[in-house]
Parts: structure tokens; sequence; C-alpha cells
């Protein structure tokens, strides 16, 4: 691959990325359907764990998949026009663009579900590893940002023990979920303090 290739495939990746990934789906579905805005709600993030708070369990599975959707797009179709390892740059890209959207002033989501789609469009085990240990944290203690921190640690372990990535798709990898955890700080302080909401799926009257 010449040099001017794979720098006009990077600059197409972060630019498609970042386009996809800073789109606001929670916020834009919230306003359209409720004209509520997602912000004022709960921990204020734009994800669909918040979305779920407001009682419109449709609206949280629609954020959910549409957030899910820009990351696994933005690699598959990255990597269909280029290579996978630039397909993987995308995937970060998106995920960047989802917890720092310009468009709000770089305040965003934690990024969970873009993060998610993007680690099974990189690699589909390494991607359901973390789902399975989302589940399970999520059933036994309800907490969803506990269930996402122990789940990308478990990706970045299985990513690295037994995946099989390319250097720059384990990068990736790695990055994303530290990331993802890092954009947890408040929430780990709230679990400290005993304070974390935990899931619910009772809806507010």
């Amino acid at each position: 691959m010449s040099d001017d290739f794979a720098y006009y495939g990077y600059l197409f990746a972060c630019l498609l990325g970042y386009g996809l990934g800073a789109t606001p789906f929670g916020l834009i579905l919230t306003r359209l359907v409720g004209d509520v805005d997602i912000r004022t709600i709960g921990s204020g993030n734009i994800g669909a764990t918040n979305v779920l708070r407001t009682g419109r369990k449709e609206l949280a599975l629609a954020t959910l998949l549409l957030d899910g959707g820009k990351g696994g797009i933005a690699v598959l179709l990255t990597s269909s026009l280029t290579q996978p390892e630039i397909g993987a740059i995308a995937g970060f890209a998106a995920v960047v663009g989802h917890c720092f959207p310009i468009w709000l002033r770089f305040r965003g989501g934690k990024g969970v579900a873009t993060a998610i789609a993007t680690l099974c469009a990189i690699d589909l085990i390494t991607g359901l590893f973390m789902i399975g240990c989302w589940l399970i944290v999520a059933f036994l203690f309800r907490i969803s940002s506990l269930a996402a921190i122990l789940g990308f640690c478990g990706a970045m372990g299985y990513g690295y023990l037994y995946a099989g990535l390319s250097d720059m798709q384990l990068w990736v990898t790695g990055a994303i979920s530290v990331l993802s955890i890092l954009r947890h700080h408040e929430n780990i302080k709230r679990m400290i303090k005993g304070e974390e909401s935990r899931i619910s799926f009772r809806k507010k009257s």
C-alpha cells in the first residue's frame, strides 16, 4: 500500500468515523418523540441506558441500535474500501465522536454501545465476549456502569490472549476499552460511595 493511499485512507477513516460517532441519536430521539432533553434526566448521558430511565424502552432500544450501528458501520465500510487495520481506526474515531461530539460542545456519552459494535466489527468473538461479560454482571448487580467496565476489561484480556488480532486492531481494542472505562470515572466514584443507580425496567409515572 502506497504512502499516499495510506494517508488518505486514515484521513477518510477518521472523518467518517468521527462524523458517524458524533451523531447524538439518544438526544435526537427523545426530543422528537417526547420533547425531552435527555441531558436533564438521570446521569445526563445521551446513551441508551439513560434513555431507558425515561421509561421509554422502545427509545432506549432504538438508541442502543443506532449508537452501536455508528461504530459497526464505520469499521465495516472503511474496511471494505481500504483494509481492516484502517477500518479499526474508523471504529475508534466513531467512539471518540460519540464521547466528544462537536455538536454538543464535546459533551457526549460514554460510548459503550458504539464501542461494543466496533469491537464486534473488528473481531466478532471479542465483541461477543464483552457482551457476555456485560450481561452477566448486569444481571447479577443491575449496575450498567460496572457491567461495562468489567466487560471492557474482559474484552482487552480476550483480545490480547486469544483473538489473534493484528497489532493495530489490538491497539484499537485496548484504546477503545480504556477510553470507555475512563468515561465512567464519575460512576466509579458513585459506586465507591454506594450511590450508583441501578438498572430498572419499570416505567416511571
